[in-house]
This record gives structure tokens, C-alpha cells and sequence, in this order.
């Protein structure tokens, strides 16, 4: 009894969570899988009929396999220009003898304070006709008329970067900050110059972090609506935005969840290859 005891322990103290993840995450996505089978009717009415016309459109339809290549180009962009922007300031503050080091981290966390919708919208007023940098380049003679910075692919980009660069910066940090310092100084101590020791041995070590953050960044930014709708144009729809007007515009639920899975399934394989394919062995081994 004391063995069979012992083996439920872990089952039981699991259970909370377990329960919280199939009410809220497993259950409702095969609401979705089931809804994505429904037929909508002519009238707009949803019929509970099993109807793969849904599939069928999406996986026909060459539109909707070039808003998901767009919406992947975007976010391997961000995250590529997040890995570059982000790595610096997390060096910055793990080596920094600034005393009140927690202010910094609470500055980087200062944004995650105001409205993600917000911090969109300002962006506009910064790269808009009227905006900061336009005039900025008139007053300063290096452009005579206001620059077209606006809904289009650079804008939509910018706003990304700004959403979730502090994702990255916090990745990279922590990655950092656990690295043992004496390893550099071991370094240094062989004859290592500055350069050396961080590239022998500061960067292979801070990988995960950056990993983890790219992971992060990538999989958010595929999933934005949000950006595109505010600071891109007609030529700049995502994926998540597709969905967003199939149900929300178009009412057209059955499709809109057909979509959905698409995109749960298309970013969810990109988590899994990374596991699979990008394990901190692996990436260790292209140091080597």
C-alpha cells in the first residue's frame, strides 16, 4: 500500500494543474476543432453538421498561404532584429556597477505598464507626416517634405520590435547573469583577450537564454493582430488578423476556427522542431 502510495503522490499534486490545463486549454481548442466541421448556412446561421468545406477553402485558397508566409517572414525578422537590439542591453545590465541595478530591470519593465494598444498607437505620432522623426529630418534640413514611414512593411516591424524586445532582454539577462564569472576570468587567465573570452565562453553559455527569447518573440509575433492592424497597411495582414475578420467582421465562425487550428498548428510545430532540433546540445556543438 505505502509503493501504490507513493505513485499517486505525484498524480495528486499534479491534479490541480492538469485540471486547470484540460478546462482551460484542452477542452476549448476541441470546441474549435468541432466548431471548424460546422457548416455555416447562406443565411450566416452555423448548421452542427460535419463539413470539411472549411478545410477545403483553407488549404485551396493560395491567399491564405501567403498571409501565413508573410506573418512567419515578419516574425523571423523581429526576432532576428530583438536577438541583435536585446543582447547588448542584457550584457549591459549583468556587468554594469550602477548600484540600484533593480531600477534598471524595473525601467525595462516600465512598458509591460501601459497598454499594448497604447504603446502601438504611439507610433504613429513618431513616424507619422506630423510626427517626431519627420520633423526632426525638416528642421534639421535633410528632407523637404514629411517621409512615408507609415503602413507599410518597416512600420509594422518597428512595432513589433518595440512590443517584445523586453522579452528578449529579460531571456538574455537571466541567461547571463547565471553564468559563472569565474569561467571568464579562467579564460582570461590563459591568455584570452576581452573578445576571446566572451566569444569562447560568455556567448556559447548565454545561448539558451537567447534561444528561449527568440522562441518567445517568434511565437507572440506570429500570433499578432494587433500591430498590422494599427500600424500596417492593406499589403501588411497577418494571419491572426485573417481570423480576426473572418469571426469578428465576416461572422464566419466555422471558417475562422478552421484558421485558427492552422495557426495553433503552424506555431506549435515551430515550439516542437526547436525542442527537437535546437536542444542546448545541439546548440553547443556549432561552438565546437
Amino acid at each position: 500500500m505505502a509503493v501504490t502510495g507513493e505513485k499517486a503522490r505525484p498524480w495528486i499534486l499534479l491534479a490541480p494543474s492538469l485540471a486547470a490545463v484540460t478546462l482551460l486549454l484542452v477542452i476549448p481548442t476541441g470546441f474549435v476543432v468541432a466548431y471548424s466541421f460546422w457548416q455555416r448556412t447562406i443565411t450566416g446561421l452555423e448548421v452542427p453538421e460535419l463539413n470539411v468545406a472549411n478545410w477545403v477553402d483553407v488549404f485551396t485558397d493560395g491567399f491564405y498561404y501567403a498571409i501565413l508566409w508573410q506573418s512567419l517572414r515578419y516574425a523571423a525578422i523581429t526576432t532576428v532584429a530583438c536577438a541583435l537590439l536585446g543582447y547588448i542591453p542584457a550584457y549591459f545590465l549583468v556587468h554594469t556597477r550602477f548600484r540600484n541595478k533593480a531600477l534598471l530591470i524595473l525601467l525595462l519593465l516600465l512598458p509591460f505598464w501601459i497598454s499594448y494598444i497604447i504603446r502601438t498607437l504611439s507610433w504613429i505620432h513618431i513616424l507619422g507626416a506630423n510626427g517626431i522623426v519627420n520633423y526632426a529630418l525638416q528642421a534639421l534640413g535633410l528632407s523637404d517634405e514629411p517621409k512615408h514611414m507609415l503602413y507599410i512593411e518597416f512600420s509594422v516591424i518597428m512595432g513589433f520590435v518595440h512590443a517584445f524586445l523586453p522579452y528578449m532582454i529579460l531571456n538574455i539577462y537571466v541567461s547571463l547573469e547565471g553564468i559563472d564569472k569565474s569561467l571568464v576570468d579562467a579564460a582570461r587567465s590563459l591568455g584570452c583577450t576581452g573578445w576571446q573570452a566572451f566569444r569562447e565562453v560568455t556567448l556559447p553559455l548565454s545561448l539558451p537564454g537567447l534561444a528561449a527569447g527568440s522562441l518567445l518573440v517568434f511565437v507572440l509575433t506570429g500570433g499578432s493582430y494587433i500591430t498590422p492592424m494599427i500600424l500596417g497597411g492593406p499589403d501588411n495582414a497577418m494571419f491572426a488578423g485573417i481570423i480576426y475578420e473572418t469571426i469578428i467582421v465576416e461572422l464566419n465562425w466555422p471558417l475562422g476556427s478552421a484558421l485558427s487550428i492552422v495557426l495553433l498548428v503552424v506555431l506549435g510545430s515551430v515550439v516542437v522542431l526547436y525542442t527537437r532540433f535546437m536542444s542546448l546540445s545541439q546548440v553547443y556543438k556549432s561552438f565546437g
